[in-house]
């Protein structure tokens, strides 16, 4: 299936934005033997993208790196009772290899998950590369590429959190909205304007969970005061500018949002595939967010052109990784 416009505007802006970035970023794939991965590694480096480095089972890394890995994850996790023999035996599995190597600074970021789980591949960000300062949750974003123009930021985007947790707090929810912000400001390259969905639009039903999305959008404008934020909005009260009228007038979000922050992963789980499948939008992602350096996670059934999209992303992701 064809790219809508909107996915190759968007994808076309990264790549000229990448291009701007010295030195070369480094992207590791700790899943090196699978085709997939082979066949976007091979492109990425034959169009001077990326450095791409591919951990294969018939490449070891050499000794001296497996025993700095090892040594790093001991640090890391000698707290909650790890053993070096223990923490040489994890530095030693691809995707914690991979990690650590960012974590180290021997590489700008990784890409995995296509033959790991989401879980695997998040656990492994999570204990290697560690999260960043003042975050205490890590999330998933969604770059959504939608046929109609008209749609979010020239047809993008963000959708979050569609992958990783599962049923956030209100306060969980709130970081997630924040984050998610961040990533529209530095991936979609437009300002965050950020609807905290439901379904319920301004009190229109009142429920526990409703209540949930009211308490995000406290904890936000408390939080991040400048930040461009509405709820609790129906997905069309956000999107069509006739419904945002009717249902929340005087709101400078509904009609008008680009970023889309979902109840809990049930919700937008659903709404990203159906919006894939149904709508013919293209999907980027899911990107991790609030991770103290870029490593991003990948659908089982991604394909090459998905990896490639990944990585690019990512190699963006690290020039802001110390921001």
């Amino acid at each position: 299936m064809a790219l809508p416009e909107s996915a190759v505007a968007f994808l076309s802006d990264q790549i000229k934005r990448l291009r701007q970035l010295k030195p070369k970023r480094r992207i590791v794939f700790p899943e090196g033997d699978d085709w997939r991965v082979q066949s976007a590694a091979e492109r990425l480096h034959h169009e001077g993208l990326v450095t791409p480095i591919l951990i294969k089972r018939d490449r070891a890394i050499s000794e001296q790196d497996a025993r700095k890995y090892a040594r790093l994850y001991f640090e890391r996790r000698r707290a909650k009772g790890i053993t070096e023999v223990e923490a040489a035996e994890v530095a030693e599995l691809p995707l914690y290899t991979a990690a650590l190597m960012v974590a180290a600074g021997d590489a700008d970021g990784f890409v995995g998950g296509a033959v790991n789980t989401t879980a695997e591949t998040v656990r492994a960000a999570l204990l290697a590369v560690g999260t960043a300062a003042k975050v205490h949750i890590v999330s998933s974003a969604f770059i959504v590429a939608h046929p109609n123009r008209a749609f979010g930021h020239n047809g993008i985007l963000a959708f979050a959190d569609c992958g990783v947790v599962i049923d956030p707090s209100a306060v969980e929810l709130a970081e997630i909205a924040i984050a998610t912000a961040a990533t529209t400001r530095s991936i979609i390259g437009a300002e965050p304007v950020v609807a905290l969905l439901s379904f319920s639009t301004k009190g229109s039903a009142q429920h526990a969970w409703v209540d949930k999305v009211v308490e995000a959008l406290r904890i936000v404008r408390e939080r991040a005061p400048d930040l461009r934020i509405d709820g609790e909005l129906q997905a069309d009260a956000a999107l069509v500018e006739a419904v945002g009228r009717s249902k929340a007038p005087g709101s400078t979000v509904a009609g008008r949002a680009n970023t889309l922050i979902f109840p809990d992963i049930t919700s937008g789980n659903i709404s990203v595939k159906l919006v894939e499948r149904m709508a013919g939008a293209a999907t980027f992602g899911p990107f991790l967010q609030g991770l103290a350096k870029p490593a991003n996670d990948l659908s089982r059934g991604c394909s090459a052109d998905d990896i490639y999209g990944s990585a690019i992303v990512t190699a963006l992701q690290s020039s802001n990784a110390s921001v």
